[in-house]
């Protein structure tokens, strides 16, 4: 071949070398400035939780500009949009990625002008607000989907053209400087309270989360629950359930309840087999339920006792039966989800020892102590995190410094498997990084979710469509109880959106409360009912709080996570109708029988939630055929209606189901 034949044949595989080597540049050069970001958001989220907090618009503006940079930097535009070599995607990235950061430095430097001009804005202020808006849609397509992006335009539509929506959600519309500087400008939207919760303790605990799987605390936690509960169907979906409703009842926030015990149980639940996005469904159903759990009630307690006027002791004992009977409910969904895909227990031999985990990771077990201790002593959920975070990396550090000094002293100097004190700083120094890294990167779903659902909340607010849902209860329900409080259910939904659960229940107390007394519903029991539906916004699509906060540890897709936890938590939604009927919380007219219809009501409820999750999941000791799926349909129907004879009715067709389920189980073993 001639020589210049044989150039050419070299010169494409050279090329290829420079353009691999430019891929790589790139990729490294990226690489590095994410790992600045991630780590710098990490130790600035620490900085706001423990040692100076900063003005609501600027702490969550600079969370949310970090979290903007680190979303285009990681997540293309499409699968096909490649982040390796200079191309039209990668040159838009870092366009997206530089407006990240200008519309975040407009916030902070001119942020006392903002406050002084409200409603006289200026071009500039309208331009950065479109920008910004643009940014947080373009930021939840590529982390969530077109879903919740959509839902996110719908909203803006409906509050620029309320002049033409039917009569019934009508309103006089608003101009696009209206809603884009409410919505990046204010706190009434895309910096509201759903980023203000991602920004503060969600961040904290998932940063604790990743310090507890880089030191090697999660591994310890997880194992030592695998090797209690490895042994039984779903054990430590179980151990979350029940944990959570004992953490929530006391620390008053329901996604503060998901982050702090869901960096403990998700990674359980998904270790033993369950799905990502059903383990932080579990997580979030429980830890909603905390809330409805005496002594505390996330504030509840203490606020029913002022509205009704009402003892705290009559109020937690009031609450206590029906909370016991959600966690029930949620206990038999987690138990058919571990029956259906087969989740069945370990042998023995197979698990870890019991004395040998707690030997290997007790040291561990002292910030978990420490957490509980803060979170009882009613500091902040955010100061609980800090302290989390900070009582974790002090342990590790010296538990491995323990090691390396006894390692140290047993082996000789020319040993290669002794390190040297340089390098045992410098390998704790790269794992402290490597967890504040992994920790912003594991908070962009939360994040990002949240911050579209402030998009969804603004317009709620601005167009008050929240107050509208309230005021239509009276109108629509009849003077139906089940209907009204459906209706109130729906109102605290909207209301849920942009309020947290306290305020939620104190506006829902204040406006549909009235209806339901007027309907001859105790006081007591309205309350009540008020205050359960309150907490349906943490659980209930599209603005699922806790369902996002569990979907970001499990490292779930944030809406059907939110779908699962709405479907486990269908307690939350039928027992409140049951005490409008029923004499549930021990309040009637007859005290002679009231013992007597407390408790059969309470085992009616029971057995009819058992065969309600029952038909609901097709599911009871097999998988149900339909006769069996009707049953339990009837039976549920039957066990919920306030009347006797429906609750015998309703007895015989569980029975029959029963049965009916038990004759095919022996039929297919006898085949």
């Amino acid at each position: 071949m001639p020589e210049n034949q044989t150039d050419k044949a070299k010169l494409p595989s050279a090329n290829s070398k420079i353009s691999a080597d430019r891929s790589q540049v790139l990729v490294d050069i990226t690489a590095r400035i994410v790992l600045v970001i991630a780590v710098s958001l990490s130790l600035y989220q620490l900085y706001t939780a423990g040692i100076a907090a900063l003005t609501a618009l600027v702490q969550r503006s600079i969370h949310l500009g970090a979290i903007l940079c680190l979303t285009f930097l990681l997540k293309p535009a499409f699968k096909t949009a490649r982040k390796d070599r200079l191309s039209f995607w990668f040159l838009l990235d870092w366009i997206l990625v530089l407006a990240s950061v200008y519309c975040t430095f407009y916030i902070c430097y001119n942020l006392t002008a903002i406050f002084e001009r409200q409603g006289d804005w200026l071009t500039s202020d309208l331009v950065v607000s479109i920008i910004g808006t643009l940014l947080v849609l373009e930021a939840c397509r590529r982390v969530i989907g077109f879903i919740m992006t959509g839902i996110c335009l719908v909203g803006i539509l409906y509050a620029m053209y309320g002049p033409y929506m039917p009569e019934l959600i009508i309103h006089k519309g608003y101009s696009i400087e209206r809603i884009a500087t409410t919505l990046w400008l204010t706190t009434e939207g895309i910096f509201g309270l759903p980023i203000g919760v991602a920004a503060t303790f969600v961040f904290v605990f998932v940063l604790f989360g990743a310090i507890l799987e880089t030191t090697g605390a999660g591994a310890f936690f997880i194992d030592f629950a695998y090797a209690l509960t490895g042994r039984f169907s779903g054990g430590p979906a179980k151990t979350s359930v029940v944990a959570s409703g004992f953490m929530g009842s006391v620390s008053g926030s329901a996604v503060g309840n998901v982050v702090a015990t869901g960096s403990f149980t998700i990674p359980m639940m998904k270790k033993v087999g369950y799905r990502a996005h059903v383990a932080g469904a579990i997580e979030a159903a429980a830890s909603t339920g905390g809330q409805l759990m005496p002594p505390i009630m996330g504030a509840g307690a203490f606020l029913m006792a002022e509205f009704t006027n009402t003892s705290y002791l009559t109020i937690i004992k009031t609450a206590l039966v029906p909370a016991i009977m959600y966690y029930i409910t949620v206990l038999i969904f987690v138990l058919y989800e571990a029956q259906k895909f087969g989740l069945k227990g370990q042998p023995k031999e197979s698990l870890p020892r019991v004395m040998n985990v707690i030997k290997e990771g007790l040291h561990f077990i002292i910030p978990v102590l420490i957490l509980i201790y803060v979170l009882v002593a009613n500091f902040s959920p955010m100061m609980a995190g800090f302290v989390a975070v900070v009582s974790t990396l002090a342990i590790s550090l010296l538990a491995n410094s323990l090691r390396w000094a006894v390692q140290t002293t047993r082996l000789e100097r020319d040993d290669p498997q002794r390190i040297s004190l340089g390098r045992f700083g410098l390998n704790e120094f790269v794992l402290f990084i490597k967890a504040l890294e992994n920790g912003a990167k594991n908070a962009i779903m939360v994040s990002v979710a949240c911050a579209a659902a402030g998009i969804i909340v603004g317009m709620v607010t601005l167009t008050g469509m929240g107050l509208k849902f309230s005021s239509l209860v009276l109108d629509l329900s009849f003077g139906i109880k089940a209907l009204a409080i459906l209706l109130i259910g729906a109102a605290s939904l909207v209301l849920g959106m942009g309020l947290p659960v306290t305020a939620s229940y104190i506006v829902l107390a204040t406006l549909a409360g009235p209806a339901l007394l007027d309907m001859g519903v105790p006081i007591m029991v309205a309350h009540m009912i008020v205050f359960w539906y309150s907490q349906d916004a943490n659980v209930t699509p599209p603005v699922s709080l806790a369902s996002f906060a569990g979907a970001g540890v499990a490292g779930a897709n944030p809406m059907r996570t939110a779908f699962t936890s709405w479907k486990l938590a269908k307690g939350l939604y039928i027992i409140p109708i049951i005490m409008a009927y029923r004499p549930l919380l021990g309040i009637g007219k007859d005290y002679d029988l009231l013992h007597w219809e407390v408790g059969l009501t309470m085992l009616a409820t029971t057995l009819g939630l058992v065969a309600f999750a029952s038909a609901l999941e097709r599911f009871f000791l097999h998988r149900t055929k339909w006769p069996e799926t009707i049953l339990f349909w009837l039976a549920a129907a039957g066990l919920f209606w306030p009347e006797y004879w429906a609750d015998l009715a309703g007895f015989i067709a569980l029975v029959g189901a029963v049965l009916m389920q038990i004759f095919h189980r022996s039929q297919k073993k006898a085949e």
